[in-house]
């Protein structure tokens, strides 16, 4: 296409989730509350393990970094939607669509290979438990993890290389609450054909994958326990069931989106804030509530923390009686 007659696109449009002015008032409330408690639950539970010397283990290091990733991924777009829920105009510039794009692929890449790594740290917890200790040790640990940002940040510059250099000159109006790869690339100004299907290549290779290591990983594991009674073994089936929840509230959504990428459907804005809001709220709440470490963690510190506190209250408050 001739691009003489078209100026650049130096910002795009986004529609939110909805006109009318009732519902964003109450989505305002709404989704502060829960931006809100998706800091302060997985704030928790990075506290608990990093202050617990008895979780610094490969499943809590790694259950810290998930932790750590579900704020990113609430992070890098909830703000902004929950700002413009305030105004009529949701603006939002190039540069910030793009890294919005660079950021939702870094942290939806790295959780993805973290959760495979978590399906592994179960898998040798479980089906060779006498190699464990060596097998998971502290080096394997650190690398799965520092792996899994890696992985995150190069899957995103791909994604994002192709994209950038894209021609936009109209129109520019983005039809969700954030700037979807999807989305996106729909509104440049030449045939997307090719970025197209790189974009499925690369997204759909990385996500196949991760759900295939996921879905061989846990059947190993479900056949194993399934031929033990031990008590054992119900804690490790209690585990299991709360890793294989978050997999599924995690690539349920995303899996549901792009299976018709370019495509829009009513429901992909349901989902997309599925995957960016509601799966790092319920995170938290499954890895806290089920797991009876944790929840011991949580209660051996609040009583540290009370302990710590009352003295220092009293001795302030005799000092205060004195003077």
């Amino acid at each position: 296409m001739d691009q003489g007659n078209y100026s650049k696109v130096t910002e795009f449009m986004l529609l939110g989730l909805s006109s009318s002015w009732e519902l964003q008032y109450f989505f305002f409330m709404f989704f502060n509350f829960l931006y809100i408690a998706i800091v302060l639950g997985n704030l928790l539970i990075v506290l608990t393990v990093v202050f617990e010397p008895t979780l610094h283990t490969p499943m809590y290091i790694m259950l810290t970094n998930l932790s750590v990733l579900d704020v990113c991924l609430a992070t890098y777009a909830t703000p902004k939607m929950i700002h413009d829920f305030l105004h009529e105009a949701k603006i939002i510039s190039f540069e910030g669509c793009m890294a919005q794009i660079f950021l939702l692929h870094v942290f939806a890449g790295g959780e993805m290979v973290l959760l495979v790594a978590m399906a592994y740290d179960r898998y040798v917890a479980i089906c060779k438990p006498l190699h464990y200790t060596s097998i998971m040790n502290s080096c394997k640990c650190t690398s799965l993890v520092v792996g899994s940002w890696v992985i995150g940040v190069i899957h995103s510059l791909s994604q994002l290389a192709f994209t950038i250099n894209l021609p936009f000159c109209g129109p520019n109006i983005v039809d969700s609450y954030y700037c979807d790869l999807t989305l996106v690339i729909k509104l440049a100004c030449t045939d997307t054909y090719t970025p197209e299907v790189l974009m499925l290549l690369d997204s759909g290779l990385m996500g196949m994958t991760s759900f295939l290591l996921l879905l061989i990983s846990y059947t190993v594991i479900l056949v194993t326990v399934r031929r033990h009674s031990s008590a054992g073994m119900a804690k490790a089936r209690s585990t299991l069931t709360a890793h294989i929840t978050v997999v599924t509230l995690f690539f349920g959504p995303c899996i549901f989106i792009y299976a018709w990428p370019f495509s829009s459907l009513p429901v992909d804005k349901v989902f997309s804030v599925f995957s960016t809001v509601f799966t790092p709220i319920l995170n938290p709440i499954i890895y806290t509530l089920r797991n009876k470490e944790v929840k011991s963690a949580m209660h051996k510190l609040k009583t540290q923390y009370i302990n710590y506190r009352l003295p220092s209250q009293l001795s302030l408050a005799r000092i205060n009686l004195l003077n």
